[in-house]
């Protein structure tokens, strides 16, 4: 019975799995077609760059055919995640000249557009940035007037009532991948990578005060007096309307002082401990705390400034491109000198995705507006530009071949220290097989508590499920000579494998398969569920069993294969592996996914763990690395086998035959057979031999001399 159950529960495969094809191929990236589709003639969709995803776009033109837009997708660059923990994936044309073409919204999985607004208002608000610029500093706008667009250095856009959060994630997702492509294919910044850019070093700390930081160059002072702006109006309809200028040309019109108020020489300097403390929670890994002190008739902030919001008279710009300044609403004291008593007071964040190096000099804009007339005024507006640079000492030049990694680790720091905990515990745990299989109870709360940690942390929270994806990605960056630096991106990839390396040579597949697989503790967490609600678990016979196991390792041929020649279908087939929609996406997912994942995980409650000794491609290239393995490391009696068969007949994964030997390959580690060997009385030649010695009738020997001596 068991058999034909589970080849009725196999014969679906087939059908999900093409099921799962399709689903892909729709909801997938953007391939040669669509791209055709997206950008008929006359244009013409030419070869993806291998270096950069981008699909440049060319247009017929009588004799030639020029580049007149670069084609990509947000989430290939600027993988911001929304709500949803999923970011938001787009269309994105930009012309040669930085202009905006075209931009669409591909994939999405914002709960508010998904069951609240709908994606009507989502696609009106794409629609805003058809022909603006990367240039520009776009922004969206809060209560901004007319007349305040109208004067304001920034180009704003309407938002998206009750959707304000989530419309600005796809703005910097937009901004962030956008400029990437200028820097790169149009030379903007430098041609230089925003991943590539220095950092600031946290370590570099000197106690001085106001003077003293003007003095290392931590504080930039500029001024501007009356003639400057008088300069700046000259023959234009601006000229002479300040009646104060002419008056006392040499007289400040404004004092400005910038800092770097994440560098610690500043932050901590000026501000107390528990408001730097309290700066460095408002941050994120790669953001930058920018101070503007201004002092003068003419404020950096205008009257209308809103907290929270983009200032409309002060612009920043590196390299040529635009940085969005916005506010970061900081109620902090700075301890400022006396003569700055009055100061108008600024702190303004610049997040990571805008690649702001600060080894690189800062261009500044203050803009000053001067309007002629009284009904139709005419308006002019004319820059006041300042340049601050931070000094080296300050800052760590990035190396070029690992880009930002290192944030990756130090921004997950209490992610990887509790994941490093936890690997040290359970290898103290397994150091001794025999003290963890010295009772059932001890092994049975152990195993199920550091199942539920890697579930719940090493999975669903820390997102650290190995896939065969990894395989993949290791064989097509081979074949396109390109470095693996990008794994260390993923610190908890990084640090299981590393793990998982060092376990084969001591115990084999099993201790990645059987404790630290997220899908895998999934599974035998159902299974231990459902056999407390009574449902048995079916056993299959030892030859289908053994025939079973070989599908794994013609999946994984499958999968290792396409990688090679297709790299389209290897994203198809490893989606064989229902990790990314379980534990990645937590069954978010089209259908066909979702019903995958459900069925194999609906697999153990029947078979225990059945995906995991059949069909799993990662289970298959852990089991050839476990060959690795040196110890035979679980103990065996000489009646292993002959003729005991506990062991064999209690291994639920069958990974145990006739002759009482273990197969490594397909043992998962769960020790019940540990315990059944330390056990007096579950393991059965340790029982009978005990048995047998307390049924031997001792007999003492009495000496005759000693009843001769009692019949006197």
């Amino acid at each position: 019975m068991g058999m034909h159950l589970l080849l009725f529960c196999l014969k679906p495969i087939v059908v999900l799995l093409v099921l799962l094809v399709a689903g892909l191929a729709q909801a997938g990236t953007m391939d040669r077609a669509a791209m055709e589709k997206a950008f008929p003639p006359p244009l013409i969709v030419g070869e993806k760059d291998r270096d950069l995803p981008v699909w440049p776009i060319f247009k017929q033109s009588a004799t030639s055919t020029p580049v007149v837009a670069y084609a990509f997708e947000s989430i290939d660059l600027a993988a911001i995640p929304g709500f949803s923990g999923t970011p938001f994936n787009l269309l994105v044309a930009l012309d040669t000249d930085g202009k905006f073409m075209d931009v669409r919204v591909l994939s999405q999985h914002e709960p508010v557009f998904l069951d609240g607004l709908g994606e009507k208002p989502l696609f009106k608000f794409v629609e805003q940035y058809t022909q603006l610029s990367v240039k520009q500093s776009i922004k969206i706008g809060s209560n901004q007037s007319g007349a305040d667009k109208a004067t304001s250095a920034n180009v704003y856009i309407d938002g998206v009532a009750k959707a304000t959060a989530s419309v600005r994630i796809l703005n910097q997702s937009l901004l962030a991948a956008s400029l990437k492509v200028a820097r790169a294919k149009m030379g903007y910044g430098a041609g230089k990578d925003p991943d590539l850019i220095a950092r600031i070093r946290p370590d570099v700390f000197n106690a001085m005060d106001w003077d003293g930081l003007l003095g290392a160059g931590l504080l930039t002072r500029h001024v501007f007096r009356n003639s400057d702006i008088e300069k700046a109006f000259q023959g234009t309809a601006g000229e002479g309307l300040d009646a104060e200028a002419p008056a006392a040309p040499q007289q400040s019109f404004q004092e400005l002082y910038f800092a770097y108020l994440d560098v610690p020489s500043v932050g901590r300097n000026l501000l107390s401990a528990a408001d730097w403390q309290y700066l460095q929670t408002r941050l994120d890994p790669g953001d930058h705390a920018l101070l503007m002190v201004g002092k003068g008739r003419y404020p950096v902030l205008g009257e209308n400034f809103m907290r929270g919001t983009v200032p409309d008279r002060l612009t920043l710009t590196q390299q040529g491109l635009p940085l969005e300044l916005r506010d970061l609403d900081l109620d902090a004291r700075l301890r400022l000198p006396e003569s700055m008593a009055g100061a108008q007071v600024s702190v303004f964040r610049v997040i990571a995705p805008a690649g702001l190096d600060p080894a690189a000099p800062l261009d500044f804009a203050l803009l000053v507006t001067r309007s002629k007339g009284q009904i139709y005024p005419e308006v002019v507006r004319q820059p006041l530009v300042f340049r601050a640079e931070l000094p080296g000492r300050y800052v760590e030049a990035a190396a070029t071949d690992a880009k930002t990694w290192r944030s990756s680790w130090t921004g997950r720091w209490p992610e990887v220290g509790l994941l490093l905990f936890g690997l040290g515990v359970l290898a103290w745990a397994l150091r001794k097989p025999e003290w963890l299989g010295a009772s059932q109870r001890r092994l049975e709360v152990f195993r199920t508590g550091y199942l539920l940690f890697t579930l719940v942390f090493i999975g669903w929270h820390a997102q650290g499920q190995l896939s065969v994806v990894n395989f993949v990605a290791v064989i097509q960056a081979v074949l396109a000579h390109q470095s693996l630096v990008f794994f260390l991106y993923d610190p908890m990839t990084v640090l299981l494998w590393a793990f998982a390396a060092v376990t084969f040579f001591v115990w084999g597949r099993g201790t990645f398969c059987g404790w630290l697989c997220p899908f895998g503790a999934l599974q035998e967490l159902v299974s231990k569920l459902t056999l407390r609600l009574g449902i048995r678990q079916l056993r299959v016979s030892t030859q289908l069993d053994a025939r079973l196991k070989w599908l794994k390792y013609f999946i994984l041929a499958g999968i290792l294969l396409s990688a090679c020649v297709s790299v389209t279908w290897s994203d198809r087939l490893v989606e064989v592996e229902p990790f990314k929609t379980s534990i990645t996406l937590n069954f978010v997912r089209a259908w066909p996914f979702v019903l995958w994942a459900v069925f194999t995980v609906g697999l153990s409650a029947f078979f225990y763990k059945g995906y995991c000794r059949y069909l799993c491609p990662l289970g298959a290239g852990m089991a050839l690395l476990g060959r690795l393995r040196r110890f035979d490391w679980i103990k065996r009696r000489v009646e292993c086998g002959q003729p005991c068969q506990r062991c064999r007949s209690d291994c639920a994964y069958q990974a145990i035959d006739k002759a009482g030997k273990v197969d490594y390959g397909e043992c998962f580690q769960c020790m019940d057979c540990v315990v059944i060997y330390e056990s007096d009385e579950l393991c059965v030649p340790v029982f009978n031999g005990k048995r047998k010695a307390a049924q031997q009738l001792v007999i003492p020997i009495v000496p005759l001399t000693a009843i001769a001596g009692d019949t006197a």
